[in-house]
This record gives structure tokens, C-alpha cells and sequence, in this order.
């Protein structure tokens, strides 16, 4: 005997009765799913999009600054005028860099352990540069510390007028590297020491720096790289004074601007190879640090 609770299984519709609605079909959507890997189609495309957008540039760029040989590569870069814009952008760039690891620092700090009114306002200022076309920071700065200051004081045209302007531009590298490494901070340590008879000092110098120094050094180096090839917020503030005030950018310019295009090509390629130097270091000392945490755990 066949149960009733299973006939009609696997049997026709009875004449007369509703019809079965036809089956959706299902799209298999796992080609979509988010794994580990992105597979060989995911590679390609991101080698691709970046030999677009940098390796194409950077090769182009490279060919035309050797179009009269390496002789001639040689003689462009080591030029009078071409090492003294050189030598002036790498050392507004490094005390640049120094200026903001302090203040940078110092600013991340206030900004995590010190409660204030406005402390969101201040927060959200430090991302103005990011936002804020270059250009329209020389002016400011123009206008603040050119020939008409309204506060007497005048750097247009000045070493310091760079290193104020490249200040103001890559300050949020060092304040956005070093503030999220210190939110987490177990503070539970600082105060042992402290009970223990520490001063503050010493607390931040064994117990607080050690943690900070790979942000700070990497924030550090992104403000140097970021100011080696600046150019909008200096074209005004600096004069472009030759073998004074004239940035290696702007030199670049006024190559493009009297036809030297490989001349231009060959400056840029040396402020390339710094900026590249100068991201590699920070990544064998980012790698290091990690080896070191590894280690200690």
C-alpha cells in the first residue's frame, strides 16, 4: 500500500488543476564572492591599471631625458643652476621633514590624549591641505607673509617662506601616520612606570616613543617625499630666486618654458630617483620593525 501523505509525487497535475509557475533561473553569482585572492584576472587588471596610470609616465619621462645619450642626461642634471635648485629642495625638504616630526608629533598627541572645546574643528583642519589646492595656500601665505603682511612679518622670496609653505602642505602626513598608533597605546603601561617613580619624560622616551617611532619615521618620510616635488603652494611665496629660492619644480618650468624639454625630463627623473630612495627606506625600516615586533612576541 502506498501511504497518502506521499502519493502524488512525482505524478502529472491533476486535469483541471493550477499549473506549476516555471523555475526561476539561478545565476551562479561565485566568480563575485570576496576570497583570499583576487585570482589571475584581478592581477592583470591591477598591472595593468598601474602601467597606465605610473609605469607608462615614468618609462616616458625616462626616454625623453636620455634623448642625447647619457653624456647628455649627465650634463643636465650636474648644470650649475640644476644642482643648486637640487640642493636647495632637498635641504628645505629635510628641515621640513624635521619641523613636522616635532610639530607633527606634538599635534597628534594634543589631539588623542588632551580634551578641548573645538578639538573636532582642529581635527578636521588638519586634512584641509589635502583638500585645499596648493596654489591657493601660496597666496594665503602671500598675503599673510608677503610684501604687504599685515603682521610685519615678510618671507617672500626667503628660504624660510619654502619651509613655511612646504610645512603647511605635508603636515597632515606626520599628524594622520602618528595618531592612530597612539590611540592605541596601552596606557595601562605608562602609568605603571609613572607609579613606579618615572618621569614623564623618561615614560615618553622608554616606554612611548619606541612604539611611535615607525609612524613617526614613516610619516617623516611622506611629508619629505611630498615636498621634493611641491611646487604650488612655493611658486609664489618663493621668488624662484636662482641658486636661492628656486625649487627644483620650479626649475622644471622654466626649462619646459624656454624649450629645454630634455633638460626638464633629466631634473625630473633625479627628483624621481630621491622620492623613490627615500619611499624604499621607509619600507625596509617599516619591514624591520615588523621583523623586531615578531621577535619580541
Amino acid at each position: 500500500m502506498t501511504d497518502s501523505s506521499t502519493a502524488g509525487i512525482g505524478s502529472a497535475p491533476a486535469p483541471g488543476g493550477p499549473e506549476k509557475a516555471p523555475a526561476t533561473p539561478r545565476w551562479n553569482w561565485s566568480w563575485l564572492r570576496v576570497t583570499g585572492s583576487v585570482g589571475p584576472l584581478g592581477i592583470a587588471t591591477a598591472v595593468l591599471w598601474l602601467s597606465i596610470i605610473v609605469l607608462l609616465p615614468l618609462a616616458a619621462l625616462t626616454v625623453t631625458s636620455f634623448d642625447e645619450g647619457w653624456s647628455g642626461f649627465v650634463d643636465a642634471v650636474t648644470a650649475p643652476a640644476a644642482l643648486d635648485s637640487l640642493r636647495i629642495t632637498v635641504f628645505v625638504s629635510v628641515v621640513v621633514a624635521l619641523i613636522n616630526v616635532v610639530m607633527g608629533t606634538l599635534i597628534a598627541w594634543v589631539l588623542v590624549r588632551d580634551e578641548f572645546p573645538g578639538k573636532g574643528i582642529v581635527n578636521a583642519l588638519i586634512d584641509l591641505p589635502f583638500a585645499l589646492p596648493t596654489i591657493v595656500a601660496s597666496i594665503v601665505l602671500l598675503s599673510l607673509y608677503g610684501p604687504q603682511s599685515p603682521i610685519d612679518i615678510h618671507l617672500n622670496a626667503t628660504q624660510p617662506g619654502l619651509v613655511v609653505a612646504l610645512a603647511f602642505v605635508t603636515l597632515p602626513f606626520v599628524v594622520r601616520s602618528v595618531q592612530p598608533v597612539l590611540i592605541e597605546v596601552d596606557r595601562e603601561v605608562e602609568q605603571a612606570a609613572l607609579s613606579l617613580g618615572a618621569s614623564n619624560w623618561t615614560t615618553f622616551r622608554r616606554i612611548v616613543l619606541p612604539t611611535l617611532a615607525p609612524a613617526i619615521i614613516s610619516g617623516g618620510g611622506l611629508a619629505f617625499a611630498r615636498a621634493i616635488g611641491e611646487y604650488g603652494s612655493v611658486v609664489l611665496i618663493g621668488g624662484a630666486i636662482p641658486r636661492e629660492t628656486e625649487m627644483a619644480s620650479q626649475y622644471i618650468q622654466k626649462q619646459i618654458e624656454i624649450d629645454r624639454p630634455i633638460n626638464a625630463a633629466a631634473v625630473s627623473v633625479a627628483l624621481l630617483a630621491i622620492s623613490f630612495a627615500s619611499l624604499l627606506v621607509l619600507r625596509l625600516l617599516a619591514e624591520r620593525s615588523v621583523r623586531k615586533e615578531q621577535e619580541a612576541r
